[in-house]
């Protein structure tokens, strides 16, 4: 069905690349694949920026994504572009190429940081990913509306200053918290658990789940093992992707007194990328510090 839809877009494309990108007061026209990326465009852009972010309900499995007529139109008007890349949000590279675009400007997080398909994909969870994309984008601004470049470098100050604060809390909870163990239905938040310094349990269960691939049972049978026996202080459960396989688990580590903290892949309305993460964070902290915490 996915390509089924994918196709019938790109049929679509030829005849709404005109017009596309008019926007109010001439702002620039910004589209973001996940909505984490777009509240960085906005920080940086302010009023001069008209930001689109396609991934944007959290209670939505982004796996189930399937693109639609008003997502090309979006995309066929885009100045620039910020998406994920890491085969995260392949759907995004079909549609860009099927609407070329001279001036269009493509910030890839991948590509600033050195990842490829293959690698874990959860780019955002990184905790160096955001300063580079907010660089990045800034320099994409100050080339599209130059007469606004020194306001654009303003905010990305700003904008990294904030984003330090999601730093000096890792070093913070690393130093608190390193070599803790912990598990997780999937590989969501692992780039941030390397950069605290965790020991991740369960890893082919967690590649298995976000390949859409049935574990292994021996893998199953670790993973309960680990809870029933409190081999780990922590579960990290993907709450926006609803299996029954990781709803159980999450439901024995209830069982088991093994803290669950919630992630998601994306962002929740009404806050900003900075507040999401420290929140994560601080729900985590509580969950390994204990319940006298």
């Amino acid at each position: 069905m996915k390509a089924v839809v994918l196709a019938l877009a790109l049929t679509l494309i030829p005849a709404l690349g005109q017009g596309a990108s008019a926007h109010a007061e001439d702002r620039i026209a910004v589209v973001a694949a996940e909505n984490f990326y777009g509240d960085i465009a906005r920080q940086i852009g302010g009023e001069r920026v008209a930001v689109t972010s396609i991934m944007n309900n959290p209670d939505q499995d982004p796996h189930l994504f399937e693109t639609t007529p008003a997502i090309v139109r979006q995309l066929a008007g885009a100045r620039i572009v910020i998406l994920n890349g890491a085969n995260y949000d392949p759907w995004i590279d079909k549609l860009l190429a099927a609407a070329p675009r001279a001036d269009r400007i493509v910030v890839s997080a991948a590509q600033l940081t050195g990842r490829k398909p293959g690698d874990n994909p959860h780019l955002w969870y990184d905790p160096a990913t955001m300063p580079a994309v907010a660089t990045a984008f800034a320099e994409a601004l100050s080339k599209a509306d130059s007469g606004h470049a020194s306001d654009y470098a303003a905010r990305l100050k700003t904008t990294l200053a904030a984003l330090d604060r999601i730093s000096q809390r890792v070093t913070q909870l690393k130093a608190k918290h390193g070599g803790a163990v912990v598990t997780a239905t999937e590989p969501v938040f692992g780039p941030m658990a390397q950069a605290l310094g965790l020991t991740m349990r369960n890893e082919r269960f967690q590649l298995a789940m976000m390949n859409d691939t049935e574990p292994s049972a021996r893998d199953v049978a670790a993973f309960e093992r680990d809870l029933k026996e409190h081999k780990v202080k922590v579960l990290i459960y993907n709450s926006q992707v609803s299996e029954k396989l990781t709803e159980r688990l999450r439901d024995l580590a209830g069982r088991s007194k093994v803290p669950v903290v919630g992630v998601t892949e994306t962002m929740p309305p009404n806050v900003s990328f900075q507040d999401w993460v420290l929140g994560e964070l601080d729900a985590l902290d509580k969950a390994l510090s204990g319940p006298n915490s």
